[in-house]
This record gives structure tokens, C-alpha cells and sequence, in this order.
């Protein structure tokens, strides 16, 4: 038993030596770009003024790189329940890296699991924000209120949009 032990030890610390050479090789920080909240402000301001000026009251919830609510935004007068799905919108946009309107199109028996987890919506609505000409993921945003995903996707792009420049885009 002691034999069979070390042998575990032995082949575990072979198998975790490249990683603990390239952990000490590294600096230890980690630089990531995230969206800034003025820029968060900026693109939510947009988006609503886009909804407003169709005729929708709606919700808006920019998330940054590390998913978490960066800005929110309710309209006057806006359904109560647009302000959770727009995060759901924004966070499914997030974790996939695309529009939350395209899970509705994957093959069924993924989907169906994937929509099980918390957060995670097909609806229409929400947005990857990318930046620079890497396309480095710095965010999301969701849109919720509008009569159809779809214009609640073109509130959200007119806010991405308006923010390009800022972006590196």
C-alpha cells in the first residue's frame, strides 16, 4: 500500500511540475480591460434614448468582464420584470459570446441543460461587448421591455455603437 502511494505522490508531482514552472515564470498579475462605467453610462444612456424615441419603456443592465452589473437602468413606468430579464439577457450574451437571441437556435439536447442554469435566457436582447481589433470580450449588455427581442436587440447595438470609439473599435 505504501509502494502503491508513493506512486501516486511521485506520478502527481510529474504531472504538476510544467505548471508550477510556468506559474513561477509569470509575473503573478493578470491584465485584463474591462468596460468602465462611464462608458457603461454611456451606452445604457444611448440604448434607452433609442428605445424611447421607438415608443418602448425599458430595462437595460450592462454587465463588465467579470459579469457582474457594471450599470442598470429601469425606464418610468417599465414592467417590473424587465429589469431581471434584462440581466439575464446581458449574462447569457456574456457566457456565450454572442447574441442571447442565438441559443434559441442550438440542437435540443444541449439547450435544454444549458437553459437550466441560472441567469440563462433565449431571449432576444442581449449583446457581447467587444474591444479592440483582438475582439477581447470586455462585457455585455441586455435590453428588456421593448414589444419583441428584436428591437430590444437594436436598442442594445445603438448603445454599443455609440460607445465603438471608446472601445478601440
Amino acid at each position: 500500500m505504501k509502494l502503491r502511494s508513493a506512486l501516486i505522490t511521485t506520478s502527481l508531482l510529474v504531472a504538476l511540475a510544467p505548471l508550477a514552472n510556468a506559474q513561477t515564470a509569470g509575473s503573478g498579475l493578470v491584465t485584463e480591460r474591462s468596460i468602465s462605467a462611464d462608458a457603461a453610462i454611456a451606452l445604457a444612456t444611448t440604448a434607452i434614448q433609442k428605445c424611447r424615441a421607438d415608443g418602448y419603456k425599458v430595462s437595460i443592465t450592462v454587465l463588465n468582464r467579470h459579469s457582474r452589473t457594471a450599470f442598470a437602468l429601469s425606464d418610468d413606468g417599465v414592467n417590473p420584470h424587465t429589469l431581471e430579464n434584462s440581466e439575464r439577457k446581458a449574462y447569457t450574451a456574456f457566457t456565450t459570446r454572442g447574441p442571447s437571441g442565438e441559443v434559441a437556435k442550438r440542437p435540443q439536447p444541449g439547450l435544454s441543460s444549458f437553459l437550466l442554469l441560472k441567469g440563462v435566457t433565449a431571449g432576444e436582447g442581449g449583446l457581447p461587448i467587444f474591444a479592440g481589433k483582438d475582439k477581447e470580450l470586455v462585457g455585455s449588455v441586455g435590453v428588456s421591455g421593448a414589444p419583441g427581442g428584436e428591437k430590444d436587440a437594436a436598442c442594445a447595438q445603438a448603445g454599443i455603437d455609440h460607445i465603438a470609439k471608446l472601445l478601440g473599435n
